[in-house]
Formats: C-alpha cells, structure tokens, sequence
C-alpha cells in the first residue's frame, strides 16, 4: 500500500498515465489477493493446530485430573478443562496472529530511517514507549486479574460442591448461607475485575494517545520535508502508512492483553498440575493373576500432612481367600481400601497382586483383573448397561448380564423401564442409592476379576439388597476369586476366611476368622473383669 500510494502521486498524478495507474492497481490487486489467501491459509493452520493441539493434550488433562483429586492435589477440576479451552482458543485465535507480525517492525524501521532518520526515529522512539507503557500496564493489571481470576475459580467450585450435596443444602436450610459465601467470592472477583479494567482503561488511554501523537508527528515531518523539498508529496502518506504498521503490532498486543493474561495464568494453573502427573506406559503384558494378595511394610499419609493415616502394615491373603477388615471409624480401612487396588501409593512399603506392584501396573491392563466398590458408589450418565460394561468396548451382552446376575442385580434390572438399556442421568439419579450400589457391585463383577475389593458394600442396602449381596459373596468364594470386604456388620463376614482389625492405622490382630473372633472376645471379657465361655465365643463368631 505505502508503494502503490506513492506511485499514484509521483508517477501517475503528475504524468497523467491511465496505463500505469490500471498496470499499478491490478499488480496491488493481485498482490492483496495472494496476501488475503495466505491469511486464509494461516487461519486454517491455527484451527487445524488447536484441534490437534487439543488431542494431544486433552487427554493427558482429564487423566491428570483424576491423579490429582486421588493425590488430594487437585482444585476444582473442571477448571483445568476450562483452562485449556481459554489457552487453546488464545493460541489459535486472532491476538496470537500478532506474533507473526512482530518480524515486520524492524524492516518497516528500517525502511522508514532509509526514508529519513527523523521519521524513523520517531517512530522507534514511539514504538519503545509503547512497549514501556505495555509493560507498566502489565504491572498495574495483572495482579488484580489473576486476584479477580483466582475468586471466580473458587466461586465456581463453591458452586459445583454445593450442587453436589443439593439435598443436604436444601433440606438444612442452607442455601441462603452458601450463598452469602458464595457472594463473597463473586464480590471479590468483580470488584478485582473492576479494578484492573479500570487501571487498563487508564493505560489504554495513555496508550492511544502516544499512537496518535506519533502519527501526527510523522504527518508533520513529513508535511516539513515536502515543503523542503526532501521528499515527494506521495511519500507522506507512504510515511503515515509505513509508521501504522509499525506500531500496529504493539497496539494490537495492548488490545489484546487482557486474554494474553489469562492465558499466561491458565498455562500456569495447567502446567502445575501436569508437573507431577506421569502419563501410563504400555509395558510388558503381565498374565492374569491368581489373587495371591501382600502387604509388605506398608506406611501412608497425606502428602505434606506429616501424619501417618497407615503405619507397619503387613499381611497375605492367598488366591481364593476372603478377607475382611474391621475396625472402629478413623482406622483407616477405606484408605487401606483403595491402596489395594492402587488407586493411591504408599509413601514406602508395597502392595503386590501375585508379587506385581498394583500401584505400578498399567490401569487398563489391572481394571480388567480388579473390581472395586467404594464406599459412595457414583455412576456415570449412560445406560445401565454401560456403566456395568464401565464404558469399555467389546464387552458383550452375555459379559455384561453375568456380572448383574452375579451380584443379584439381574431382577432389579429388568424391572426398569428400558431394563439394561434405562438411561440413568447424570450420577444416576434415575436409581435410589441401594440400586445404584447394588448396580456398582455388578460393574465390580465384570468378567470374574481375580480380586476383589468391597469398602462397606452394604452402607446403603435394605435386608433383601443384604440378602443379595451375602449371595454375592457365596458367588464368589465359590468361584475362588480374592474378596477383600470392609464392613462394620458381623453378617457381612460369616463367609470371611481370615479377619484384620485396624486401630490406629496399624494391624491389630490378622488371621483366621475363629481364631480373631476369640481374641476379640477374651479381650472384651477382660476389659469386663471376667473369662469368655466357649458358647460365648461361638456366638459372637
């Protein structure tokens, strides 16, 4: 544009030319058509980078997630997805096309000091104030938005906890006090917000005021050398030209500093919770265990809580047996729990499944020789079928209805209006909770694992869902599968071949049912002042 322009005033103006002025526009037309499809191009590499940048990243996200709620690291979750959606879009979207115009401004310098250095001074002179001015906006802004940022992040978590126990808040009566704490978070990030887009607007008006005083410069050193006769009049506005788009990458920079920002701060939030995350490997193929299950000098806590929730636990169960653990509450059984099926790692010590580190093996691979009912059963939106199948493709109808009636879950089952195919909703609140734990047990029960891990499965029953579960558990010793149970019932055990009792974190007693039952009630009779009978003891057994 800078050179059609001066060659309309120096060349075709004055020489009267229509010729030239048709060879000029068409060449610029031509110019400006190639221009405007390599912009189209570039557009369409950023899109198509964001899709493939999402694939590769979105994954090792949502895994990273739920390492990090198991580690207790992780804060409200489904920013993280939020996060990389505002960084992706940021990255593909109009500002960072502005990093591809940053080359251009020293050859338009350039160019403008080949015209005469004044100009290019100036300009250089404008450029870099711009730049300091940026920089001293960054410095009044960022601090109240990553404040502003950091509120709306816990207001949004706020939200989703209480969504989450709905009918605790609504049935206490506590939805007017959530929502004042609620509003202090939304307050403070609004009148933060307020803040920086006011120390923002401040500065962007500084800014444009520096942007136009330059161009007005360059129109008057350019109007002086005219009348000096240094250059020609169709160089003034090759100058004013030139000088804008110099300065234009700066200023589209300044106007898009706000979504740079909260990029720069959801890369941070993005990358602290992927630097402790180690995506899986696929390693060598391990067969399908037997069940044989070790606890060896196992000690766990909280990391950075300094205290041990499991200390100096050591036990073995062999393949086929059933063992369960009791204890009074804060023992640590459900946390015992879930280190047997390596949802979390112990802090020294192990837990082997036929000498394999459970925490170590592939997830794929040991889901497929693992169930685990935990404590809060939770299903996903999707049929009945496809939570019991746990999504997996492949899992055939036959796979699918054996695990159901395993559990004795099958009857309940063909009772819903779609039976196996009965969309569940989100959580599955289209179940009560005893269904939705029978239902879990039945995706526990999935293709006969070789262990199995039951935390409190019958929290939520009533006698007949007691009923089908104690079957359950025939079912399965039956089958010489390895049944963990945690429960504080008796009649949950009968079938149990050995009992642990936790206290304090620690193993308490460890062996054969009969031989625990009569600890436990020589123990009490102690505590009582007087000797167990043997009726006593094969009662309380």
């Amino acid at each position: 544009m800078p050179i059609y322009t001066n060659q309309i005033y120096s060349r075709v103006l004055s020489s009267g030319s229509t010729p030239t002025l048709i060879v000029l526009t068409v060449g610029v037309l031509f110019i400006f058509a190639v221009s405007g499809l390599i912009d189209a191009i570039r557009a369409q590499i950023l899109t198509a980078f964001g899709v493939i940048f999402d694939q590769r990243v979105s994954g090792h996200i949502f895994s990273a997630l739920f390492d990090g709620v198991v580690r207790r690291q992780a804060q409200a979750g489904s920013q993280a997805l939020r996060d990389l959606d505002q960084f992706r879009q940021t990255m593909t979207g109009p500002g960072i096309s502005v990093v591809f115009d940053l080359p251009w401004i020293p050859i338009y310098m350039a160019i403008l000091f080949f015209i005469d250095p004044i100009i290019g001074l100036v300009t250089f002179l404008g450029g870099m104030t711009l730049v300091g001015l940026a920089f001293l906006q960054d410095r009044a802004t960022r601090p109240l938005t990553k404040a502003a940022n950091s509120a709306a992040i816990k207001s949004y978590g706020f939200t989703e906890a209480g969504l989450r126990n709905s009918e605790v808040v609504r049935a206490m009566g506590m939805i007017g006090y959530l929502g004042r704490q609620w509003g202090k978070f939304r307050a403070e990030s609004l009148t933060n917000a307020k803040s920086s887009n006011e120390q923002a607007e401040i500065w962007g008006g500084l800014i444009k005021f520096v942007r136009m005083a330059v161009q007005i410069l360059i129109i008057a050193i350019g109007a002086d050398l005219i009348l000096n006769h240094k250059i020609g009049s169709g160089m003034l506005f090759a100058n004013m030209i030139l000088s804008a788009r110099a300065l234009q990458p700066i200023d589209r920079v300044v106007g898009t500093w706000t979504s740079l920002i909260g990029a720069s701060q959801a890369y941070e939030r993005l990358s602290g919770l992927l630097n402790n995350y180690t995506p899986s490997t696929v390693g060598t193929s391990l067969p399908r265990p037997k069940g044989e299950l070790t606890v060896e000098n196992m000690n766990y806590g909280v990391p950075g809580s300094g205290r041990l929730l499991l200390a100096a636990v050591n036990f073995r169960i062999a393949p086929g047996e059933f063992l369960g653990i009791v204890g009074p509450s804060g023992a640590g059984k459900s946390t015992l729990a879930r280190l047997l099926v390596g949802v979390q790692q112990p802090l020294n010590g192990s837990v082997r499944l036929d000498g394999s580190d459970v925490f170590g093996w592939s997830r794929a691979e040991f889901g497929q020789y693992v169930g685990y009912l935990p404590q809060d059963t939770e299903l996903f939106a999707g049929s009945v079928r496809d939570n019991i199948a746990r999504f997996m493709d492949g899992v055939t109808d036959e796979e699918v209805i054996a695990a159901a009636q395993a559990a004795s879950v099958h009857e309940l089952i063909v009772r819903l209006p779609n039976g196996y195919d009965t969309e569940l909703g989100q959580g599955g609140v289209v179940l009560s909770v005893g269904q939705r734990q029978r239902v879990g047990l039945a995706r526990a029960m999935l293709r006969n694992p070789a262990l199995i891990v039951l935390d409190e499965p019958n929290a939520n029953l009533d006698s007949q869902g007691e009923d089908a579960l104690l079957e359950a558990l025939a079912a399965m010793k039956a089958r010489a599968q390895t049944v963990v149970v945690v429960s504080h019932k008796p009649s949950m055990l009968v079938g149990a071949d050995k009992l642990l009792v936790l206290r304090d974190g620690r193993v308490d007693l460890f062996g054969p049912r009969e031989a625990v039952l009569s600890r436990l009630a020589q123990n009490a009779a102690k505590a009582k002042g007087s000797t167990p009978s043997a009726a006593a003891i094969e009662a309380k057994s």
